[in-house]
Parts: C-alpha cells; sequence; structure tokens
C-alpha cells in the first residue's frame, strides 16, 4: 500500500500532480462552469456536478453562492467558483476527478495560496516583466483560439482585454510565488543510495509498480527543396508590402492580418511585447528587433521560420514590443516529388542493408538537430532517449507503435507549427516492455518515487508550521473536511 499512499499523498499536497491545476482555470480558453440565478453550477455536461455531489465528502452537500468565500488564507481569498473551475480544468485536461473531493481541492488551493503568502513573508519577488511575457503568451494563444481581442475577453465576460489582462496578472503573480516558494522548500532535499534501496524494498512485491512500455526512436527528415526562384517571390511581395506602408501610409497591423503566416500574432497584428536580448527568438531575429530604431521597418530577412519584414513599435529599456509579417516561399510540386522519391530511394537502401539508418541520417538527414546523432530523438520532458508510449505525441505515437526494433515506418508527412512540410521516416531502435519494477534495471525510476516521497514529508512538515502563524479562516461548510494538513488547527 506504500506506493499508493504516495500517489494519494501527492494529489492531496504537493505540487507534482495538482500545483498548476487548482490556479490556473481561467488562464486558458476552457470551458467554465457557470452558476445560474439558483446557484446551481451548470456545464456542458449535467452529469458533471450530480456527480461532484455525489462524491463529496460533506454530508449534505450544500449549494453554494457564485461568488462566496470559501476561505482566507493569509492576505488571499478562496472562492467557491475557484474549486468548481479547478474541477472542469482538471477534466478539460484528460485528469479523473472520479476520487477527488471539494475538500481535497479546497486542501490544494489553501496550499497554494499558503505559498504564495508565505513567499511575500520571505521578499520572494517576481519582476512584473516576467509576469507580462507570461501573459502575453497567454493571450496570444487564446486570440489564435479565439479569433481576436474581443472574442476572448467577451468569453471570460469581461469588458475589454485589459480588464481581462489584470485578472491574469494577478492569477500568474500568485501562481509563480507559489511555484518558487515551492521549489525553496524542497530545493535541498536529496536521497542518498540507501534510502532509495530501503523504499523501495519495504514495498511488497506483490505491490510494487508496474512501469509502462517504453521505445527509443530515431528519425530522418527530408525537406521539399526550396527554389531560389521562390525565395525571390516572397522577397518580393514583402518588399512590396513595406514599399505600401513607408509610401503610402498603409496600416502595418492591417498588413499582418491579412498576409501574416504566424499563427501566433497575425490576429493580433503581427504584435508580440516585452522582447528582450536573451528571449528563446531566432537571432536574426532579435538582431532586427534591437538594431531599428521606434517606428521603423526592417528589410525582408530570413529565419529558420520563414521570411519576415519587422516593425518596431516601442522601445522601453531593455524590452522591445514589435510587430512582425512571416511568409514563406512555395514549394511545387516538382520539390515535393523530388523529396518524395529521394526519402523513398533512402528507405529502401536501409531496408536492403546497404546503409544503416543512423548511418543514412548523418548523411542525408534536415534535421540539425538529430541527424549528428544518428537521427535519435531526445524526449523533450524527460531529456532522454526513452519515450512512453501512453504518454507520446498522438501523431509520433501512431507511426511507431506496431513497429518491431530496426523496422522502418511508412513515408509520412508532418507539419511544424508554421505550416511547413517535411517527410519522414522513422525506426524503433529499443524497446522497453511493460513490467514490474526491477531495482537494478529501474534504479533511476524508483529513485525519483523515494525523493517524491521524501519530498512529501518535508513539505507536510513545512506547512504545518507555517499555518500555526499564519491568518486562516475557512467556511463552515468545510470544517468537517479531513484535510491533510492540520488547517482548523486543532
Amino acid at each position: 500500500m506504500l506506493l499508493k499512499q504516495i500517489i494519494l499523498k501527492s494529489i492531496k499536497m504537493n505540487k507534482f500532480l495538482l500545483v498548476l491545476l487548482c490556479s490556473t482555470a481561467v488562464l486558458q480558453a476552457q470551458v467554465v462552469l457557470e452558476p445560474d440565478s439558483t446557484g446551481v453550477v451548470k456545464s456542458n455536461d449535467s452529469l458533471v456536478v450530480q456527480q461532484l455531489k455525489q462524491r463529496d465528502t460533506l454530508k449534505p452537500f450544500k449549494r453554494y453562492k457564485a461568488e462566496g468565500v470559501s476561505a482566507v488564507v493569509g492576505e488571499y481569498v478562496i472562492l467557491d467558483s475557484d474549486i468548481d473551475k479547478a474541477y472542469v480544468e482538471m477534466q478539460s485536461q484528460g485528469i479523473s476527478i472520479e476520487d477527488i473531493t471539494r475538500c481535497q481541492l479546497m486542501g490544494k488551493l489553501m496550499e497554494d495560496k499558503l505559498y504564495a503568502h508565505q513567499a511575500k513573508q520571505d521578499s520572494i519577488l517576481v519582476p512584473d516583466a516576467e509576469i507580462n511575457g507570461m501573459i502575453d503568451q497567454q493571450l496570444q494563444y487564446m486570440i489564435s483560439e479565439l479569433g481576436s481581442e474581443e472574442k476572448v475577453a467577451a468569453y471570460y465576460r469581461k469588458d475589454n482585454i485589459a480588464e481581462l489582462r489584470s485578472e491574469l496578472f494577478e492569477a500568474n503573480k500568485s501562481i509563480k510565488l507559489a511555484r518558487m516558494m515551492q521549489d525553496k522548500v524542497i530545493e535541498k532535499v536529496e536521497v542518498t543510495p540507501e534510502e532509495v534501496r530501503t523504499f523501495f524494498f519495504s514495498i511488497p512485491e506483490d505491490e510494487r509498480p508496474v512501469f509502462s512500455a517504453e521505445i527509443e526512436i530515431a528519425q530522418i527528415v527530408v525537406d521539399p527543396e526550396i527554389t531560389q526562384q521562390a525565395k525571390d517571390e516572397v522577397i518580393a511581395k514583402l518588399n512590396a508590402i513595406r514599399a505600401d506602408i513607408i509610401d503610402n501610409g498603409a496600416s502595418f497591423s492591417t498588413k499582418a492580418v491579412l498576409y501574416s503566416k504566424d499563427p501566433g500574432s497575425a490576429s493580433k497584428g503581427g504584435l508580440y511585447t516585452g522582447v528582450k536580448r536573451d528571449s528563446p527568438w531566432a537571432k536574426e531575429f532579435k538582431d532586427q528587433a534591437f538594431s531599428l530604431l521606434e517606428g521603423e521597418i526592417s528589410e525582408p530577412f530570413e529565419t529558420e521560420f520563414g521570411y519576415h519584414i519587422l516593425y518596431v513599435e516601442k522601445i522601453r529599456g531593455q524590452e522591445v514590443d514589435v510587430r512582425h509579417i512571416l511568409m514563406f516561399p512555395e514549394v511545387s510540386q516538382q520539390s515535393i516529388d523530388a523529396a518524395q522519391k529521394k526519402i523513398e530511394d533512402i528507405k529502401s537502401q536501409i531496408e536492403s542493408g546497404e546503409i544503416t539508418f543512423a548511418e543514412a541520417a548523418r548523411k542525408y538527414s534536415d534535421d540539425k538537430d538529430t541527424r549528428n546523432n544518428g537521427g535519435q530523438l531526445i524526449n523533450p520532458i524527460t531529456f532522454d532517449t526513452k519515450f512512453d508510449l501512453t504518454k507520446m505525441d498522438p501523431t509520433l505515437s501512431a507511426q511507431v507503435y506496431n513497429l518491431k526494433e530496426g523496422e522502418v515506418s511508412k513515408v509520412f508527412t508532418d507539419r511544424d507549427r508554421t505550416g511547413k512540410s517535411s517527410l519522414k521516416i522513422l525506426t524503433v531502435t529499443k524497446k522497453y516492455p511493460e513490467h514490474k519494477a526491477d531495482y537494478s534495471k529501474d534504479y533511476e525510476r524508483i529513485k525519483q518515487l523515494a525523493l517524491r516521497e521524501k519530498q512529501i514529508k518535508v513539505i507536510n512538515k513545512w506547512q504545518n508550521e507555517k499555518i500555526k502563524d499564519t491568518y486562516i479562516s475557512i467556511n463552515q461548510d468545510y470544517q468537517d473536511c479531513d484535510f491533510a494538513s492540520n488547517w482548523m488547527k486543532k
């Protein structure tokens, strides 16, 4: 039962499963539960609320006012609607709410507020510029999904985008403070090899975890050739747009909406705010942003994403607000056919044994990030070469799920976020079948479980110490909750 207890404790009292879910319901364009005039919460699925009532540990279940206060932790207020939103956010991310009660979510929300409150007490600071950068990305995503600032504001029942931005600022800052405080609490927690060994062998053999099947994957990428003529044509289009703006006073923003192929900014008139020299933008993009004066427009320039013109809208110290227009050269059918033939020939050479997959990747692949490593893919979550089959990107999983070790996939077309197409083949370099935890083979995974258990204990101790010194008020409707921490100060 030890492993099960660790998982349950993770749900109740630490960041690993719910740290963002309970606090970020307002941050993404998701369905939000709305109370009607009687205080009953509605959703797209009428069964959700009924299920929540049936599962709750509070008896009898009471209806809540839409903006009723559930608790106060330090200077932070938790509303009844925050709990409803947390349920919806979890469902929208595919997380089962089967065994999660309102009491547990209330406990998690109070934990988050306790962290944020204590972070302020400990003078942990979050620069406003950092929060504004996060908000910019969130709003750009929302606008790309819904179509315009007005639609986003209306979706969240705000009068304008500025009102939503203000609410997002407070939510993001609270989340960031909580995360930084929690990281500080556990930053020095480590486990020794002996602690890992003790942890593992304390779990009864029939209760030891079963680890999912994993695979290692390599790829070969062939990009259709873009002719010089196609490049010249897109540069000419950008020059024509630039001339119309400079000579005729046309609106850069309007041109971006009409012509830019950047899904993250086109609907906002190409706007990106708060660009800094150390921001994760292409070097060429930043070079243009910081070489122009306010109001200037660049000549067309190339990055790995395509061709751009850039307009500097505002210089704010070490940050720049810019607008840009992104366009791609047209890829001819002749180039696509040539790329198809090339990758089919590579596949034939590999399957006939003329060349290994790794050698072919080094020789032919157009993907600079993987070709020197024989095409080996790196898991962006764990930063190692293993991919859990149950957690893989669905597009990638579909191509490799039924492949045997060393078998080469069919040629398929993949598109990146800008719409650029590439032809790919994949191979499974190694398979690790589903298996019960083995101390020697799965040491690193077991170590993470042992570390998690130790962190939970440290977090629990810290929480109970800080609860004693923090003002806490809990609505009577939650007085009977069996919280993991001593929120009632009994």
